[in-house]
């Protein structure tokens, strides 16, 4: 990966997530939060997040997947929780690292109301608004970016780059490596 693919530094998605956090306090002081993390994409940007938001928080992992190794949707949506999910009464937060056709995430805030959530608003690393195939605006979103396929900060292509401590362009030459 070239430096030059660079669309955001590793300084300012920690100083953009530390602003996120400070709305997400804001919004639910003085209220417990459950967090539902969708891995794997959104696992450094949880942690990072969670760093940010001090205590009274509850943590849920779910996978959800519409990729698979591809790099578009593949339209339909692969939903695993670990463990029981309790959501029933509870305000949530659902965290992933990216909102693009909308449609994983409309499925995840679907599955967690159905368990009788009280709440649920969505908080993504990045929104990318011109691939939505369903109305979905995130209630709190990091970057907007274009139509363009990215990696790093735990985003991947078929499980590589996840690594990366900035996200970056994929370049189709990279995609073969």
């Amino acid at each position: 990966m070239k430096e030059g693919n660079v669309l955001f530094s590793e300084e300012r998605i920690k100083r953009r997530v530390r602003e996120l956090a400070v709305e997400i306090t804001r919004d639910y002081a003085g209220k417990p939060l459950t967090v539902v993390a969708v891995l794997k994409g959104s696992v450094r940007f949880l942690h990072d997040l969670l760093d940010c938001l001090g205590e009274h928080l509850t943590v849920e992992l779910i996978e959800a997947s519409s990729y698979g190794d591809r790099t578009n949707s593949s339209g339909s949506v692969l939903i695993r929780s670990y463990g029981q999910l309790r959501v029933s009464g509870r305000d949530v937060l659902v965290v992933d690292d990216i909102a693009d056709t909308g449609l994983t995430l409309q499925s995840v805030v679907s599955e967690i109301e159905t368990r009788g959530a009280r709440s649920v608003r969505t908080c993504v690393l990045l929104d990318k608004p011109s691939r939505r195939r369903v109305p979905l605006e995130p209630d709190y979103r990091g970057f907007t970016i274009g139509d363009v396929f990215v990696v790093g900060y735990g985003l991947d292509y078929a499980g590589r780059f996840r690594d990366l401590p900035y996200i970056a362009l994929l370049r189709p030459t990279e995609k073969a490596r």
